[in-house]
């Protein structure tokens, strides 16, 4: 009877699962400067290359998943699936859902992508923003803005939601379809330089006084990811 309990207990131990072989599913989309594919599958970029990093020395197998935005957050909704997904911002509503690392990243300050007309209104500062209602602004559908989330709200300009890539977004601003879209200063100065071609001579940059620094950006998972999982990660985390 012995040996039977000892026999029946390896058997018991060696079927259950090992949180080190499982394979967590992180998904993300192209977004540079954030998030550039290579070609094991893997992301490089500002946000990428750390998340990488960290899921490397923190000894966690990864299968890589490019998939747009909305799909990664259905993804990340999923209860039971070990879903994470890069370069999140760490928003209340979020929480009910998923769970965060430490940050990985923290943006530059918020900056608004115009077109020449646009600009040639001389808007210097947040308060003078919000005096015109008639602003058109292209917003990402389930993105969030961080901090500006909430001056939106109050400001209540025209807002257009797209779904589409960065690069069609850009031609929306460039063309005049709308008047604005806040980027990071990142991701600005990136669209200019490698994204707009052509359409940079009618984009402009442009840095209000009181504009506020940009957030943290996070690894987000699901909850059906173990708490091991995340404190292995932060522990990986090498960002201050």
């Amino acid at each position: 009877m012995r040996c039977f309990a000892v026999l029946a207990t390896s058997l018991m131990l060696t079927s259950l699962p090992s949180l080190a072989d499982d394979v967590i599913h992180v998904s993300y989309s192209e977004r540079p400067p954030y998030l550039l594919p290579q070609p094991d599958g893997s992301p490089a970029g500002l946000t990428g290359a750390p998340a990488v990093a960290a899921f490397k020395a923190a000894g966690i197998p990864v299968e890589w998943l490019k998939v747009p935005s909305n799909r990664q957050l259905a993804l990340v909704k999923d209860p039971h699936g070990l879903n994470c997904t890069v370069g999140w911002f760490a928003m209340p509503e979020r929480s009910m859902y998923a769970k965060f690392t430490k940050p990985i990243y923290r943006d530059k300050s918020w900056m608004l992508l115009t077109n020449a007309g646009f600009a040639a209104r001389g808007i210097t500062s947040m308060g003078e923003l919000a005096a015109h209602s008639d602003i058109r602004v292209l917003v990402k559908d389930n993105f969030s803005y961080a901090g500006l989330d909430k001056f939106i709200q109050k400001w209540q300009p025209v807002v257009a939601v797209s779904t589409a890539p960065t690069v069609k977004m850009i031609q929306s601003v460039a063309k005049g379809a709308v008047d604005m879209m806040f980027v990071s200063e990142e991701e600005g100065n990136y669209i200019l330089k490698h994204e707009a071609g052509e359409l940079s001579a009618n984009l402009r940059l442009l840095s209000l006084k009181d504009m506020p620094r940009g957030p943290e950006r996070h690894i987000m998972c699901s909850k059906a990811v173990p708490d091991e999982i995340i404190n292995r990660l932060n522990k990986a985390i090498t960002f201050k």
